[in-house]
């Protein structure tokens, strides 16, 4: 309420806590991305890794071990998986989407393990893909050259391209859809701005990108040149970014995390300001290439950094709370990403040694009582 940011302490509360389980190593490529699969309440214990030429989903056994249940190997030797997130087809067949460095996005069926469907159209490497999540057919892709893209996997068609005029100036490194606001999605880069794009006057052609029957290459794709507003938040690259409501979490190479509340003017595009509301400290986390992830409901958010560490924050608390700090000494090597359970018992972190490491919650004595 007007004054300065509520900045979290670095001593853990303690108030979960949670013990190394296992650990499962890939292979020798480091592993850039891990996610739950929340856009289908039947494998919410199942989840994806991404790396190398390399796309494996898991699930999570109760008895804290690992069971790998299919891999997709790329045809692609050269490439290199960068990002993946969980979507699904009209029908609700699960849905794997991955990109890397070779700018083709790949749809992987999960109930066959096979290659759906392979997206052309972006003209550098794909730092990032988020599905919609009220409609996990709908999915969009941040990249080097400085666009976002709206997809739908279903049909294959680029519905938007969020670029030009008022676009990013740089690589273009995280995107996140709003949780309730469909219109509304957040972008961020290199560039060190966070920009907010609205979609609502191309309401038409996202229904229509359904009902298309002609070749996806026919679509009338519509650029989006001007962001709602472009927030200067952070004062170097902008890597990973989340709505949390209307208020947005972002992440820069400054060793913290922002909670941040944008306030956009009705008229005029650009136009608002940004109020400042917790900043989350994580230290030695002053490289782009690490991302954090959050539990469904959006309470925990669990963050690795360039020695191994794991800082896990109650995201809703002021100021915030580091519920614990997880670290092990068969973890030395950067954890790129995270990926926190539904409930968020579980937390999991892939990185630069090729492993997945997977942390549960201990229950306490009193609980059980």
């Amino acid at each position: 309420l007007g004054c300065e940011a509520a900045v979290g302490s670095l001593v853990p509360s303690g108030s979960r806590e949670f013990k190394l389980c296992s650990k499962h190593t890939e292979g020798k490529h480091p592993l850039h991305a891990i996610g739950f699969n929340f856009a289908d309440a039947r494998y919410y214990d199942v989840f994806a890794t991404a790396g190398g030429n390399r796309v494996t989903t898991y699930r999570g056994l109760p008895d804290g071990n690992l069971a790998v249940l299919q891999a997709y190997i790329d045809a692609d030797d050269a490439q290199s998986f960068y990002t993946l997130s969980w979507a699904s087809d009209l029908a609700g067949t699960p849905l794997l989407v991955a990109a890397g460095s070779n700018r083709v996005i790949r749809v992987i069926n999960c109930a066959t393990g096979k290659l759906f469907k392979s997206l052309i159209g972006h003209g550098g490497s794909i730092n990032e893909i988020r599905t919609q999540p009220l409609k996990p057919s709908l999915f969009i892709s941040a990249s080097k050259d400085e666009s976002v893209r709206l997809w739908n996997v279903h049909t294959g068609i680029c519905i938007l391209i969020f670029a030009g005029t008022g676009g990013h100036r740089h690589d273009v490194l995280s995107v996140d859809f709003h949780p309730s606001d469909m219109h509304q999605i957040a972008s961020c880069g290199i560039d060190n701005t966070v920009k907010i794009w609205s979609m609502k006057e191309f309401r038409p052609y996202v229904q229509k990108s359904f009902t298309w029957t002609d070749l996806p290459s026919k679509f009338p794709t519509k650029v989006v040149q001007f962001p709602l507003m472009t927030c200067v938040v952070h004062s170097n690259y902008v890597n990973c970014t989340r709505w949390l409501g209307d208020f947005i979490l972002s992440k820069s190479v400054e060793n913290e995390i922002v909670l941040w509340e944008p306030k956009t003017k009705e008229q005029g595009h650009g136009e608002g300001s940004i109020d400042v509301l917790q900043k989350y400290p994580v230290p030695d986390c002053d490289i782009w290439c690490i991302k954090f992830s959050c539990d469904f409901h959006f309470n925990q958010l669990a963050i690795g950094n360039r020695e191994g560490k794991i800082y896990v924050w109650d995201v809703q608390t002021c100021p915030p709370e580091l519920i614990t700090m997880l670290s092990s000494p068969q973890c030395k090597m950067t954890i790129r990403q995270t990926a926190v359970s539904f409930d968020g018992s579980t937390i999991l972190a892939c990185g630069e040694d090729g492993s997945i490491y997977r942390w549960d919650e201990v229950e306490h004595e009193a609980a059980k009582n």
